[in-house]
């Protein structure tokens, strides 16, 4: 389908509200697992969206079994969204919205969270490829994150290169706005997943990459060899590295208030 004509991304920006706090790993709970969907308008100032994408498979953790674009879900937004509203003035809705590429409700969301897509074997369409892009250029923000090893990284990359064509993708300089707007993020440090600090090792190192537009603006940040949704999911699991936690929290704040601000 074609994507309709309408004004910029309706993103509902509130840069100037954003006030420094420190990020700590204390997780308030939201009572019971949040049920995900949800078809009306955006329902905070910020509304996560995760990328729905065509998928076979899945995992999970904590008695759920999701699709790969779902992994970490719901846990990872029970302990995030609320601290992401703890550390900035933002009203920030309690639970993600889950958005397929063709669907107008991705116009309303200034921030699009693609969780597993090396795994999930994305592969967008070339409608879905037009429309992300569109999302992207017009000022969306897609963070890419928690996949690993070469084979995952190709698929990634061809399917951003499907998005984006001819733009390249490059390592995220330290001088780059993203990392220093509300924390000074240390792009040296590893965040693993649950599962690398028991029997799967990481597959190489870390690697903060990104896409950016003509006028210098990051379009998306892509998180390789590196899991902040499931740092986000086990911060309230004891076993778990609560300095990984605090960075997690940390890039997963600087990232929405560059969505909002840009």
């Amino acid at each position: 389908m074609n994507a309709p004509r309408r004004s910029p991304v309706r993103f509902g920006i509130a840069a100037a509200a954003l006030l420094a706090a420190g990020v700590t790993a204390g997780q308030a709970q939201r009572g019971a697992g949040p049920v995900p969907g949800g078809t009306g308008p955006p329902e905070a100032e910020f509304h996560m969206a995760r990328m729905v994408y065509s998928t076979r498979g899945g995992g999970g953790s904590r008695g759920f079994f999701m699709p790969w674009w779902a992994i970490d879900y719901p846990q990872a937004e029970i302990n995030f969204l609320p601290a992401l509203e703890r550390v900035t003035r933002l009203s920030v809705a309690d639970d993600s919205r889950h958005v397929e590429l063709t669907d107008d409700r991705l116009f309303d969301y200034p921030w699009l969270f693609a969780q597993q897509a090396g795994r999930g074997d994305w592969r967008p369409t070339d409608t879905e490829a037009e429309r992300l892009r569109e999302y992207l250029l017009r000022g969306g923000f897609l963070v890419v994150d928690d996949f690993h090893g070469d084979y995952e990284w190709a698929v990634v990359e061809s399917a951003l290169r499907k998005v984006l064509p001819g733009r390249p993708i490059v390592e995220i300089p330290d001088d780059d706005p993203l990392l220093h707007l509300l924390y000074d993020l240390d792009k040296q440090t590893q965040i693993p997943g649950e599962r690398h600090l028991r029997w799967q090792q990481m597959e190489g190192p870390p690697h903060w990459r990104g896409i950016y537009d003509d006028a210098g603006r990051l379009m998306v940040a892509i998180n390789f060899n590196i899991d902040m949704g499931d740092a986000w999911e086990h911060a309230d699991d004891p076993g778990y590295p609560l300095p990984m936690t605090a960075l997690a929290y940390r890039f997963g704040t600087n990232y929405v208030i560059y969505a909002m601000t840009h």
